[in-house]
């Protein structure tokens, strides 16, 4: 059974670990994260973006897939299928096909409309037990048309907007989705310091958890990060993986043009990856 993001989180802040957001694209994406997970024991939170829900052909399709697998599968690790980087309508989309946690991205509209549209979300997922995410501060690089700069998120507008009652709240320092480029800076740990000053104990997300070293990674997480967002790794796992079953010719071998045998290798790719990072996060053994 699907659950909310919040009690995972919480446990993560108390406990100064981080939760992995691992984004899916098809059935063997998520069966990789999944299977993970639970042989890690660890709890785990399944990102969609609105372009690859419409990939799947939809928010519904995606709950019932990822429904129907945890039961196949035997999953009793905590499960949370979230919106990654919703529009308004979006996040209705999804609260109305059954996921568990979605993410009101507002963080290009001025700061009132933001705090409007995160409010009237707030009270419309709580009723329905649903955990939901806000952004204060773009992230940089580009996710599904959604281009950032990288921007260093106000540490009161982060205040203005956990005051609405989110349960979780990325706050831009530096991060961007993708590969990080040579000249990247590194993350503002002053700006994360000051935003978890004035919102205590609220579990905030690192968006683009790609590329960042691991004792960065390590520091975020004592400044009370508590969701950690991978995705390019992933992918860039799983196209390395195939790439090499493809050029020794694997797929010319007997059935090797069989689909289930052609996505094998990425499939597994996904999964060393993701131990690396619940490793890295130190979720392992916390479900």
């Amino acid at each position: 059974m699907l659950v909310s993001a919040t009690e995972m989180l919480n446990k993560a802040v108390a406990g100064k670990y981080a939760v992995g957001q691992f984004n899916i694209y098809n059935l063997e994406w998520t069966k990789a994260i999944l299977q993970t997970a639970q042989e890690n024991n660890s709890p785990v939170i399944l990102g969609v973006s609105e372009g690859a829900g419409k990939y799947m052909t939809g928010f519904k399709t995606v709950a019932a897939m990822v429904k129907a697998m945890m039961e196949e599968l035997n999953i009793t690790v905590p499960v949370a299928l979230h919106l990654d980087h919703g529009t308004y309508e979006g996040c209705y989309k999804c609260i109305e096909a059954g996921f568990s946690s979605v993410m009101f991205d507002g963080s290009h509209f001025p700061i009132e409309e933001n705090i409007a549209k995160t409010s009237e979300l707030v009270k419309v997922c709580h009723e329905k037990g649903i955990s939901i995410e806000a952004e204060v501060g773009s992230i940089g690089g580009e996710e599904d048309g959604v281009v950032g700069a990288g921007e260093i998120a106000d540490p009161e507008e982060c205040k203005k907007i956990a005051d609405l009652g989110v349960d979780f709240l990325a706050a831009g320092i530096g991060n961007i989705h993708g590969k990080y480029p040579a000249n990247w800076k590194g993350l503002d740990f002053d700006a994360l310091a000051k935003t978890k000053e004035l919102i205590g104990d609220l579990p905030l997300v690192l968006h683009g958890g790609t590329g960042i070293p691991a004792d960065m990674i390590q520091t975020a997480i004592s400044l009370g990060v508590a969701k950690i967002n991978v995705n390019t790794e992933c992918q860039l796992y799983f196209q390395e993986a195939t790439r090499k079953y493809i050029e020794e010719g694997k797929d010319l071998q007997g059935k090797g043009f069989d689909p289930r045998k052609l996505l094998a290798p990425g499939t597994e790719a996904i999964k060393v990856i993701v131990k690396e990072k619940m490793e890295l996060f130190g979720s392992i053994d916390k479900a």
